[in-house]
């Protein structure tokens, strides 16, 4: 079954090993197939608490079914328990856990300095989303997306009033957001507070310009190969990881 754990990083020698394995949470339920877990993970900024991320498996419709945690992200204590004020919390079992629901495949979830959690989210064909994560909040999937279903089958878009949290900003055509980075450092300041997005079949990694919540224009900064994830090093620079071709691991900073 998909799990999250934790361990201790123990080295020494020239070796590594990771000791005292505890699974903090599993995914439920169990199923079989090829689709993503998504399984990102993001603390609070206060520390107390865990969110982590949970994709549909390519099931589509549990998504929208709460007494399960398949297309969904959770908020856990640091033991992995279901978080006092979860928006389900008075229904027990795997609906205690979640904190937003209606999600295909989020592979991006990160905090900003101000609070807000945004993830970055996969769709079908088409589709991908840039969302902030509110607190009981149903992302629509599989009963909206502004992408189509695998083979051309069509999908209602987003539009206001549908009951739905529509994305901040999205790509059609898909450009596979696999990662996500909230800017925080001061080698460049022009970007603080932007959105960093590793693309996959986008082959670069995009930069969203935000302003607090609003999403603005993107553009795309290193081209012509699958980006797998993007980090903030503690001195601001920006490092990606390729995941085809060299598989190069490259350090963005200042010239």
């Amino acid at each position: 079954m998909p799990w999250s754990a934790r361990a201790r990083l123990a080295t020494g020698d020239g070796s590594a090993a990771l000791e005292d394995l505890e699974v903090v949470w599993r995914q439920t339920p169990k199923v079989s197939g090829n689709g993503h877990f998504s399984h990102r993970i993001a603390f609070d900024p206060d520390g107390e608490h865990l969110f982590i991320s949970s994709g549909d498996r390519q099931q589509k419709t549990p998504a929208q079914d709460t007494s399960n945690t398949l297309g969904t992200i959770v908020r856990l204590t640091l033991d992995g328990e279901p978080a006092p004020g979860n928006p389900l919390a008075d229904e027990g079992g795997a609906s205690a856990e979640i904190w937003s629901w209606g999600h295909r495949n989020p592979l991006g979830l990160e905090f900003a300095d101000d609070g807000t959690l945004w993830s970055s989210e996969m769709g079908p064909e088409g589709g991908d989303e840039l969302n902030i994560i509110e607190k009981g909040g149903n992302y629509g999937w599989p009963e909206a997306s502004n992408g189509s279903d695998y083979g051309g089958g069509e999908i209602p878009d987003h539009t206001d009033g549908d009951g739905f949290v529509a994305p901040r900003t999205g790509w059609t055509p898909s450009i596979s957001p696999g990662s996500l980075l909230i800017y925080t450092g001061d080698l460049f300041p022009e970007w603080k507070g932007d959105a960093f997005l590793g693309a996959l079949s986008g082959e670069s990694l995009v930069r969203v310009d935000l302003d607090g919540t609003t999403a603005g224009d993107d553009e795309r900064i290193v081209e012509g190969q699958r980006v797998r994830a993007v980090e903030q090093a503690p001195d601001g620079s920006i490092w990606l990881l390729e995941d085809a071709g060299s598989g190069r691991l490259l350090r963005l900073a200042p010239a």
